[in-house]
C-alpha cells in the first residue's frame, strides 16, 4: 500500500510542475500616478477579450450587473490623500472598484472593503461612493487596462478600458 501511495505521489509530480508552470490568463498589473502630492493607485488582475463579446446581452457583462472591471479578485483603487472623483468628495483611502454597466452611462463604485472576491459585491452598506460616468469609444483594447492619458498639476483622467469601451475618471485634488 505505501508502494502504490509513493507511486501516485511520483506520477503526479509532473502535473503539478505543469500546472504551476502555466501563467493565469488574467495577469496582475499595478498602476500608480502622483497628482501633485497625492499619489493614485490601482491593482487589478487583467482578463482578456480571447474573441468574446464584452459587454452587453450576450456579453462577458451583462448590463445592469455589479462587476468589478478586473479578475480573480475585486480591482483596488487607493487614493494617499482626500480627492474629487467626478466632483465628489472622496476621503484617503483604499476602495474596492465596482460598475454597473449601461448603454452609454455607468455606475462607478467604490466601496470601502477592498479585499473582496470579484464576484461578490460586498453591499451597498459599505459604498463610500456611487457616481454615473458616461462611457466613450476607444480602439480595441485586447487586456482590460486602467491608465491616465490625461495628468496636470491638480486633476487627472483614469480610464477604464477593454474591448472599444472606456469609462474615462475625473480625479481632482487640493492646491
Amino acid at each position: 500500500m505505501r508502494s502504490f501511495a509513493l507511486y501516485a505521489v511520483i506520477a503526479l509530480l509532473p502535473a503539478t510542475r505543469l500546472a504551476a508552470q502555466n501563467p493565469p490568463l488574467s495577469q496582475h498589473a499595478t498602476l500608480s500616478q502622483t497628482i501633485n502630492t497625492t499619489v493614485v493607485s490601482v491593482t487589478w488582475d487583467r482578463p482578456t477579450a480571447r474573441g468574446r463579446k464584452l459587454f452587453g446581452d450576450d456579453g462577458v457583462v451583462l448590463p445592469g450587473a455589479i462587476w468589478t472591471p478586473g479578475a480573480n479578485r475585486a480591482t483596488i483603487l487607493e487614493f494617499s490623500r482626500d480627492v474629487r472623483l467626478e466632483d465628489r468628495p472622496l476621503a484617503a483611502g483604499r476602495y474596492s472598484v465596482w460598475t454597473i454597466t449601461g448603454p452609454r452611462e455607468w455606475t462607478l463604485i467604490l466601496n470601502r472593503k477592498w479585499d473582496a472576491h470579484h464576484s461578490v459585491h460586498p453591499g451597498e452598506t459599505e459604498d463610500a461612493l456611487r457616481v454615473t460616468v458616461s462611457t466613450a469609444r476607444g480602439e480595441h483594447m485586447e487586456a482590460l487596462a486602467y491608465y491616465f492619458p490625461v495628468v496636470s498639476a491638480y486633476e487627472a483622467v483614469l480610464r477604464i478600458h477593454w474591448g472599444e469601451t472606456v469609462l474615462p475618471v475625473r480625479i481632482e485634488v487640493s492646491r
